[in-house]
């Protein structure tokens, strides 16, 4: 069961609505839902319901409306409990909109406390989405919900505001300008978003416009309420005309997404970083290159092999780390660091039994395992076996991005028997990326496919457990270099809606 506050009262089972009778039903249902596993008492209740002068019966007819709203909620079983003189009701985690909200905004701080405003940003982003318009919009009435609806929107703005404070310490102040502009244009007297118009037009080289929005905020409040600015907005016009250095900011913020690269083989390093350097540059994407190697061995000198390629990538104006260690499980490792560093793809050097390694089986993002040629990966057309299965989806996501990222050429080859679901994928790729397929059909037999991959750069499969006899051909026989795909436990954004979930790839727009 679902229940909403943030926007009309709503009720779900499952798909389906539950329909909630009565204007006193509706409005007993949101009170006690915002005290949600808390008890609500009758006196309370009759209240907020009747106002200060309740009709004799409001008591009885308060029984009456729970009775009612009881057998609303019968689906969800005994949620309405009456106890200790009053009411409550129960639910569990994430099933009340307000609760997600609320802990969205508290998951935002703390990340904003870590120095981390893009996952600040994602998390106020995704609780901002959870309004469907004024909360309590369908229940608000002269004896109910006004104070509460009032509560709710203020965080609301709250939400607002600090998704835009971080928004504008990742340096997108330009973007911020029009957000704000209208927010103030609602929200006159609130000196927070003023300040926050004022700081993103100073960023963005207007600074007499970022004054006059100083001077207008200023007129509003003297005018209209008879009180001069506080102490941050005067504060803040007094730092802009000495044209403060700590106005502006820091440093470029850091790429918020990561490709971790892991060589396995220390030959493979080259062709590993040639696919992820084209990767990481559109979009923005910080390279984590990393060496594990067994125990024993010299794990200084592949710390020094790995340093070194980290400086000669940021010499070519990619952030990049660089790290090595060695482990009795290397996969399970390389796991763990993609959990903790915001990855979205990790990409490394073996064959199809790489991917069939359980500890990868965890990873939360996809996993690619380059099958190495004498010659490293150069832009040209990148081509994708694909039949429509569920880990080809991944593969001609993976594609898609590489093509765009290198302005290369994206195939994808089938048999006539799947041209409409190689349709659907092009149309899928335009819509996401930005990059159109060329269709290839040809038949479904390892020479065919061999042959149609003679002049491509690379070859990107979809991996399964079972990868069968046409796809193992390619990968020994085809002469460009192989990727094998498997998605990790984020489904892509290109797959078809059914088998989505709210996550999606971070190159979507």
């Amino acid at each position: 069961m679902e229940f909403r506050l943030l926007g009309p009262l709503e009720v779900w089972d499952g798909q389906r609505p539950v329909a909630i009778h009565g204007a006193k039903e509706r409005a007993l249902l949101a009170c006690l839902l915002l005290d949600a596993n808390r008890v609500v008492s009758s006196d309370r209740l009759v209240d907020e319901l009747w106002g200060e002068d309740p009709p004799e019966s409001a008591r009885k007819s308060l029984q009456v409306r729970v009775s009612n709203l009881r057998k609303a909620l019968r689906p969800a079983g005994d949620v309405l409990r009456s106890t200790g003189g009053g009411y409550v009701v129960r639910v569990g985690p994430d099933e009340l909109d307000l609760d997600r909200f609320e802990r969205l905004l508290a998951e935002a701080e703390d990340a904003r406390a870590r120095g981390e405003p893009a996952l600040a940003v994602a998390k106020l982003r995704d609780a901002l989405a959870l309004w469907r318009g004024p909360a309590l919009a369908d229940v608000v009435s002269d004896t109910f919900g006004r104070a509460a609806a009032g509560r709710l929107e203020e965080l609301r703005l709250v939400a607002l505001e600090r998704r835009i404070e971080a928004q504008l310490e990742l340096g997108g102040h330009v973007e911020a300008v029009a957000e704000l502009e209208a927010l103030v244009a609602r929200h006159p007297y609130r000196e927070r978003l003023r300040a926050l118009l004022m700081l993103a037009l100073y960023r963005s080289g207007r600074q007499a416009e970022a004054l006059g929005a100083y001077r207008e905020a200023r007129r509003e409040l003297v005018g209209e309420l008879g009180i001069e600015p506080g102490p941050g907005l005067h504060g803040l016009e007094q730092a802009m005309l000495r044209q403060d250095p700590t106005l502006d900011l820091a440093a470029v913020a850091a790429p918020e997404r990561a490709i971790l690269v892991a060589a396995l083989d220390t030959g493979a390093l080259p062709s590993l970083v040639a696919v992820a350097t084209a990767l990481a540059r559109r979009p923005a994407h910080e390279l984590i290159v990393v060496q594990p190697v067994a125990r024993g061995a010299d794990v200084a000198a592949a710390a020094a092999r790995v340093t070194t390629l980290r400086e000669e990538l940021a010499g070519d104006g990619l952030t990049a780390r660089a790290a090595a260690f060695s482990a009795a499980r290397p996969y399970a490792e390389l796991v763990r660091i993609a959990a903790e560093h915001e990855v979205d793809l990790l990409l490394l050097d073996g064959g199809p039994e790489t991917l069939a390694d359980p500890d990868l089986t965890a990873s939360p993002c996809d996993v690619a395992v380059l099958v190495v040629r004498a010659e490293p990966f150069a832009p040209g057309t990148v081509l994708v076996p694909f039949t429509g299965a569920e880990q080809d989806w991944a593969a001609v996501e993976l594609a898609a991005w590489l093509a765009r990222a290198s302005g290369s050429a994206l195939r994808l080859a089938g048999p006539d028997d799947a041209s409409r679901v190689i349709a659907h994928a092009s149309l899928a790729a335009q819509r996401a990326l930005g990059v159109a397929a060329e269709p290839l059909l040809v038949p479904p037999t390892g020479e065919e496919l061999i042959r149609a991959a003679a002049d491509a750069a690379l070859v990107v499969l979809g991996f399964s457990a079972r990868l069968g006899p046409v796809r193992l051909d390619v990968v020994r026989r085809a002469r460009p270099p192989a990727l094998l795909v498997r998605r990790g436990l984020r489904p892509g954004g290109l797959a078809p809606r059914a088998s989505l979930t709210r996550f999606t790839w971070s190159v979507r727009p």
